[in-house]
């Protein structure tokens, strides 16, 4: 028995000593090549079978090809495949073509990062918001918490919602929750 022991000990420090072995080795190489890490977390994930979430829809239509982009520069992606519920007020293309000349290309700047990623998240509000319930809390003059750690004004105009100023043009529901596009971006203040 204690043969078997001490054998079992010797197996374990020489696995060890080999595994810090080639550890050490690897971090001395200066030949070493340097991997690139395959997309990770829940945007990487690929399944056909369920209905589609908030960031494939968006995907799926050339009229979000910006805010996609922004998405994916800001690194937010797997924000917005989140189980939810979620409400993402996504702005079209021409949303983005009317802030000033240069803003989305100086956004999309890796060194902007943290700035486009607060933007984006001023879009998402981590609570189940349809499209009638907007209208309830319109009708309650409330605001909504948005995942920036900001809130944003609802209102009802002529039977049309606003939702920080801007109109929600249609609805769509996804796996995770609710999109409302919007022909704005949501820039909040400082």
């Amino acid at each position: 028995m204690k043969t078997r022991i001490s054998l079992l000990a010797l197996l374990l420090m020489f696995s060890f000593s080999s595994c810090k072995k080639a550890a050490t080795e690897n971090q001395g190489s200066s030949d070493a090549v340097t991997e690139t890490k395959a997309p990770s977390g829940q945007a990487a994930v690929k399944d056909g079978d369920s209905d589609a979430n908030a960031l494939q829809v968006a995907k799926s239509l050339d009229d979000f090809s910006t805010l996609v982009a922004a998405i994916e520069a800001a690194g937010v992606e797997d924000a917005v495949v989140n189980v939810g519920p979620l409400t993402i007020f996504a702005p079209l293309n021409s949303g983005f073509d009317k802030l000033p000349e240069g803003t989305v290309e100086t956004l999309v700047k890796p060194e902007n990062k943290a700035k486009l990623a607060f933007i984006l998240t001023n879009h998402v509000a981590p609570a189940n918001y349809p499209i009638n319930q907007l209208k309830k809390e319109a009708r309650k003059g409330r605001k909504l918490y948005m995942a920036s750690g900001k809130y944003l004004e609802v209102e009802n105009r002529d039977g049309n919602i606003f939702v920080g100023g801007t109109q929600v043009l249609k609805t769509v529901q996804v796996s995770n929750g609710w999109i409302h596009v919007i022909d704005d971006v949501l820039v909040p203040a400082e």
